[in-house]
């Protein structure tokens, strides 16, 4: 510690004899005292001196309180007393008033020593672990006083801090309980912890973030009114100001969580023209600013976009229009509102449709961009004002084909009002473009530009504008007075704003280049301002100037004889010279005002004087500085072998193109037919498992055919012991086929009775057929003769039948008493079986069955066959098919190999070429 009492006695005053012992007393009943109260009045008496004695209690005292934190945390008295000791010793703030000729120097020595305090605490990093420790407890002289250290720790040495605390286990998570202590005290302070410790260190934003701390802060801010609440309002709007600037993972969270939803309240002011304190104004800014933050130019495009949606679907932008139009509002916080809105509305087409619809509450009503552009021309209005509004109105047209054009129109002779009642956008820019005033007429051509950035459309309609100059004399193009007032010789910054409007009209619109050239007075001004000898301030001009003529020149569609590309050129080497034109032409990305406007697109000057460049004009230049450059390096002959060169390179490259889509498709083919064999294959395992269980199903079949022919071998072993068993009761194998004959002859029977049946009902339809008697008297006796032989003869047959029929019924008769008998005879043999086997008739019908089945197998064995010959002679052609696939694989891929090496020679000879050329430019540099 020498450096430390090195700078003890650099002081003019020191502490006197007695108190330096004093101190050391102190320290030493701190350190050796066994009694808690003697250690705690010491260190009381420690906290006493250290304010006035910041240095010598520093010295010697601060390891005996860190001791005494470490030792002592049952007794929240002395530590309470330590940790404010502690502070005072770190802390740079001083109570005492000093004198004017002192307090420079009392400053600078006060923050050495607590940057120098700072770094002898946290040299061991259990220190800072051990403040964390301390925080957790609840009582209210523990943790205000340990709050109050920490905050003043990270404003000494912040990324030493953070680093240590980041690293430390749940250290952010502690910190962030803070802000639920019911102690407001407390609460507010660990606000300003918190802001503190998430300045300038994303990892701790997004731990802080995701601990919940929008919706603490957010619910904070509304218990203490929102924008008319208190200093703690502006603190929780500065600390979510840390968390979301620059960090996209927490502006997304943000817009994720519904939290900008609950920003809409802050911005209901309501209509009243008093109201608005200090704080208020504050506040409000402050939230203003938020809500740019999330919106910025400087945030991922997808970022901004989502938030200008939200912004817009839950009522933000409705809400900030309303405060834009309103009364009585500050004109800082009027400023503010109109940069806020221009970024809500910047490249959002929807937003940018709905700010064009808001109309001021005037009698007649005014569209917002009407009111806004009579301010930005009034050079009455205050500068940054004016500058808002400019920035609104080129935020409205970015990106915005449909404004533009809107804004066009105004100006085109079908739409201007000839009453003069209502003023129209178009004829506030005309009106600030042609005023005395040098800053409105900047702004006004720097706006009309913007109605014509990247639309090509406009720029020829902007070319129909005709303007009354006096009484009496014929209208005078748009076009044609902007070059008319440059060639006055007005302000520079006159004179650049319509060289700036100039060179956007001009670029990419031949026919805009050719209206400019048609007017023979515009080359020679052109190029006699190019040429002369001027001083500083006018080498901005002549190097816009310079890009005028070279964008005249680029964009020319030669349509004029007199003006033609070549001519110009030679034009300019005459008069000029080539170098002395490239040279004056670098005058503008070498300004000291381009590099500034070129950072962000607001225009943010500290005064009038510094407003000369328009940050979408800084692209435009950097675009056409070397396009323009290369086009007056080379002579004609060179710019031909250049084409030449170019194209012949272009060719090759369309060659490699081609050959490249080539490839691309056959690599297409060849997964195609990849993705083929790999269906195939597939197909070919179906097909072979279905296979193998065909040839399963038939094993099935054939086990099952054998099984049946085991079954069949046993049923003929009991038919024989039942013919065994039939002759020992008697019935022998003759009777049976004798009873087999009489049952044949019992069916023969009843087929004659079935014939003597029909007979019978052919008599009876003969008989109902004859006919009446007298009826046929006429009828030959032929017919009669005929039908009483043939009655004759039924009835002989008749009766002979008959005869039959008697016979065979007795002889059936006894035929059914034999067979009744056998059938008792038969039933009674059943029984005595002990078990019961199937007769006869149903044994045959079983090997009916039996040989029904084995065909109906045998037939189905034989459409297995089939099926399984079928499935490989599939499985042959699918075989062949797969070698087929393989070789035009392989003829694929040697056609691929040889594109490669031709795709390689291509690039080879690509390379040569660019050498080449390079080589050659070289040369002629």
């Amino acid at each position: 510690m020498n450096f430390l009492r090195g700078v003890m006695g650099g002081q003019s005053a020191g502490p006197q004899h007695t108190e330096a012992e004093t101190i050391q007393k102190l320290c030493d009943r701190v350190a050796s005292s066994t009694l808690l109260d003697d250690r705690r009045n010491a260190v009381r008496a420690l906290k006493s001196l250290s304010k006035k004695y910041r240095l010598e209690v520093g010295i010697q005292a601060m390891e005996h309180l860190i001791h005494v934190l470490q030792t002592d945390r049952s007794d929240s008295e002395i530590i309470g007393y330590a940790l404010d000791t502690l502070y005072n010793i770190i802390s740079n703030d001083e109570e005492e008033e000093v004198d004017d000729v002192e307090e420079e120097n009392s400053t600078r020595q006060s923050e050495d020593l607590g940057s120098q305090f700072t770094e002898i605490f946290i040299k061991q990093q259990e220190n800072v672990t051990l403040l964390l420790s301390l925080l957790e407890e609840f009582d209210f002289h523990v943790r205000w006083p340990g709050v109050k250290l920490l905050t003043s720790l990270l404003k000494q040495l912040g990324p030493q801090v953070q680093q240590i605390i980041l690293v430390s286990p749940m250290g952010v998570s502690r910190l962030m309980d803070l802000l639920a202590d019911s102690r407001e005290v407390i609460r507010n302070d660990g606000v300003l912890l918190l802001q503190a410790l998430t300045r300038n260190n994303g990892a701790i934003q997004k731990i802080v973030a995701f601990e919940n701390a929008f919706e603490r802060l957010l619910d904070i801010i509304t218990e203490e009114g929102n924008s008319d609440g208190g200093i703690v309002v502006e603190d929780c709007l500065i600390l979510l100001q840390n968390l979301l600037k620059n960090n996209n993972s927490n502006q997304n969270f943000f817009k994720e969580g519904s939290y900008i939803q609950r920003m809409k309240p802050w911005f209901e002011v309501g209509d009243e023209n008093s109201g608005w304190s200090a704080q208020k104004v504050t506040n409000l800014h402050l939230m203003l600013q938020l809500v740019r933050v999330l919106v910025s130019p400087n945030n991922p495009p997808g970022a901004t976009s989502s938030c200008q949606k939200a912004m817009f679907q839950c009522g933000l932008l409705q809400q900030l229009c309303t405060i834009l139009m309103a009364t009585g509002v500050p004109a800082d916080i009027l400023t503010e509102t109109i940069n806020t809105v221009s970024e809500v509305i910047r490249g959002c087409q929807v937003n940018q449709d709905y700010f064009a619809s808001v109309n001021a509450p005037s009698n007649p009503p005014r569209p917002a961009i009407v009111v806004l552009l009579m301010s930005m021309v009034n050079e009455r209005q205050p500068f940054v004002l004016r500058c808002a509004v400019l920035y609104c109105f080129q935020c409205f047209l970015y990106k915005n084909q449909k404004g533009q054009g809107e804004i066009v129109s105004t100006l085109l002779p079908s739409t201007i009002d000839a009453t003069g009642i209502s003023v129209s956008a178009g004829q506030l820019l005309c009106g600030g473009l042609f005023s005395t005033d040098s800053l409105s007429n900047w702004c006004a051509a720097v706006a009309l530009a913007h109605a014509l950035q990247e639309n090509a459309t406009q720029k020829e309609q902007l070319l129909r504008v005709q303007l009354a100059t006096s009484i009496g004399n014929p209208p005078v193009s748009l076009l044609q007075q902007c070059t008319n007032i440059l060639s006055q010789g007005s302000k520079i910054q006159t004179r650049v704003g319509l060289l700036m409007l100039l060179c956007t009209w001009l670029s990419n619109c031949p026919i805009a280049v050719t209206h400019f050239l048609h007017n023979s007075a515009n080359v020679p001004f052109l190029t006699g301002q190019i040429a002369e000898n001027l001083g500083e301030e006018e080498q901005l001009v002549q190097g816009l100037c310079a890009l005028l003529l070279g964008i005249s020149i680029y964009f020319n569609d030669n349509s004029l004889e007199s003006y033609t590309k070549e001519k110009l050129k030679q034009l300019i080497e005459k008069r000029i010279g080539k170098e002395n034109f490239i040279e004056k032409l670098g005058f503008i990305s070498k300004h000291e005002f381009y590099s500034r406007a070129s950072q962000k697109p607001q225009p943010n000057f500290p005064s009038p004087e510094y407003m000369i460049f328009d940050h979408e004009f800084t692209k435009l230049v950097k675009e056409l500085e070397e396009i323009i450059q290369k086009t007056f390096k080379y002579s004609t002959n060179e710019e031909k072998r250049q084409k030449k060169n170019k194209q012949t390179l272009q060719n090759e490259i369309q060659i490699c193109s081609h050959f490249q889509v080539v490839v691309r498709d056959m690599d297409l083919q060849l997964e195609e037919l990849k993705q083929q064999i790999s269906t195939l294959k597939c197909q070919n395992e179906q097909l072979q498992t279905a296979v193998t269980q065909q040839v399963s199903q038939i094993q099935q079949h054939k086990d099952q055919y054998n099984l049946l022919k085991v079954q069949l071998g046993k049923d003929n072993q009991p038919q024989g012991s039942y013919n065994d068993g039939s002759q020992m009761n008697g019935i022998q194998p003759e009777e049976i086929g004798r009873l087999r004959e009489e049952i044949e002859e019992l069916k023969s029977n009843q087929e004659l009775q079935n014939q003597l049946a029909e007979k019978d009902s052919l008599i009876e339809n003969l008989k109902s057929s004859q006919p009446s008697p007298g009826a046929n008297e006429e009828s030959s006796a032929t017919d009669s003769a005929r039908d009483s032989e043939q009655i004759a003869d039924l009835k002989q047959e008749l009766a002979t039948l008959k005869s039959q029929l008697n016979s065979q019924s007795i002889e059936i008769t006894k035929l059914q008493t034999e067979k009744q008998e056998l059938l008792q005879k038969t039933e009674a043999f059943a029984k005595s079986v002990p078990e019961p086997e199937q007769s006869e008739t149903v044994t045959a019908a079983k090997a009916t069955d039996v040989e029904g089945r084995l065909s109906a197998l045998l037939q189905e064995t034989k459409e297995l066959k089939n099926e399984i010959k079928a499935l490989s002679e599939e499985r042959t052609a699918i075989k062949e098919q797969l070698d087929a696939s393989n070789s035009t694989i392989a003829i694929l891929q040697n056609e691929k190999n040889k594109l490669e090496v031709d795709i390689t020679d291509k690039k080879n000879k690509m390379i040569f070429w660019c050498c080449w050329l390079i080589r050659i430019r070289k040369y002629f540099h």
